[in-house]
């Protein structure tokens, strides 16, 4: 079934079976890699993408979903004035440690602080709280975003 979405402000038709999970075909069809697979039921974030704004997870969001959205992923985070503000931030505090699962929680700070752009500590923790670290670097993450609302207010 051909499939026409708009990923990272371009147009792309797409054959893929009803069911197909976003996820496969950004990565396996579009060849973006930086969205993760994590653990495909939608517990760990490690997939996520903003879709029309809205971070999702792309691995429990079918392809038959999608059509007509306007999808991005972290690969166009840094033509973003919130998602370049988190990059500098995450890059500042050093927040990355294995980095597996960053352009998850990337994408999702990025949803918390247009939802939130002064969010407190407890804030993060909430809306960040889906988002699995196997390196436990969750303080780290939450000065982050943090010091990410910080250089949007500058």
């Amino acid at each position: 079934m051909a499939i026409s979405l708009k990923l990272n402000g371009q147009t792309h038709t797409v054959e893929s079976e009803p069911g197909t999970p976003l996820l496969w075909v950004i990565r396996d069809e579009l060849k973006l890699t930086g969205t993760k697979f994590g653990c495909g039921v939608a517990s760990c974030g490690a997939c996520t993408v903003h879709m029309d704004g809205q971070p999702v997870r792309s691995c429990q969001t079918y392809i038959e979903d999608v059509e007509g959205a306007e999808i991005t992923t972290i690969e166009k985070m840094e033509d973003d004035k919130v998602g370049a503000a988190v990059q500098q931030a995450w890059l500042e505090l050093d927040v990355v440690q294995c980095g597996y699962c960053q352009s998850g929680q990337i994408m999702n700070a990025v949803g918390l602080l247009r939802e939130n752009a002064n969010p407190t500590a407890q804030d993060v923790d909430d809306y960040m709280h889906g988002n699995a670290c196997r390196c436990a670097t969750y303080q780290r993450i939450r000065a982050g975003v943090l010091r990410a609302a910080e250089i949007l207010e500058a």
